[in-house]
C-alpha cells in the first residue's frame, strides 16, 4: 500500500510479530515519543489497517492490533520485498554472495549483543 510510510510499516510488521500492544509499548519499541505514537496509530487505524481494543486487565488502557487488512499489507509487502531481494542476490556473483553472508553473521552477532 503506497500510502504507509517505512515508520507506519515499521509499526504494522512489529503488530505482525509480536501481536497486540499498547501504545506506549509500541512508542519504546520504535524509540519515538507517545505523542508521536498516538498519531502514527490514529492514522493507521483510519486506514483501516490497525484496531484499537480495550486492554483486558486495565481500564485506562488500550491495545492495538493488526486488522485483517493491515495484515495483508504486511504480508504483501514481504513478499515483494523478498521478490525484489532474490532478484538481486540471483545478480550478484558468487563472491558477492559469500560476501554478504559473512557479514550477515556479522551484523547478527551485533545486533544480539
Amino acid at each position: 500500500m503506497d500510502d504507509v510510510t517505512p515508520g507506519q510499516y515499521s509499526v504494522l510488521a512489529g503488530l505482525d510479530v509480536i501481536g497486540p500492544m499498547t501504545p506506549r509499548e509500541l512508542a519504546v519499541r520504535e524509540k519515538v515519543q507517545p505523542p508521536s505514537m498516538t498519531r502514527t496509530i490514529a492514522a493507521l487505524e483510519q486506514l483501516g489497517l490497525v484496531d484499537r481494543t480495550d486492554h483486558p486487565s486495565d481500564g485506562r488502557q488500550v491495545l492495538v492490533s493488526l486488522s485483517v487488512k493491515g495484515a495483508a499489507v504486511v504480508r504483501e509487502t514481504r513478499k515483494r520485498r523478498d521478490a525484489w531481494l532474490a532478484k538481486r542476490l540471483a545478480e550478484a556473483t558468487p563472491a558477492e554472495r559469500e560476501v554478504l553472508a559473512q557479514a550477515a553473521v556479522i551484523l547478527n552477532r551485533l545486533a544480539d549483543s
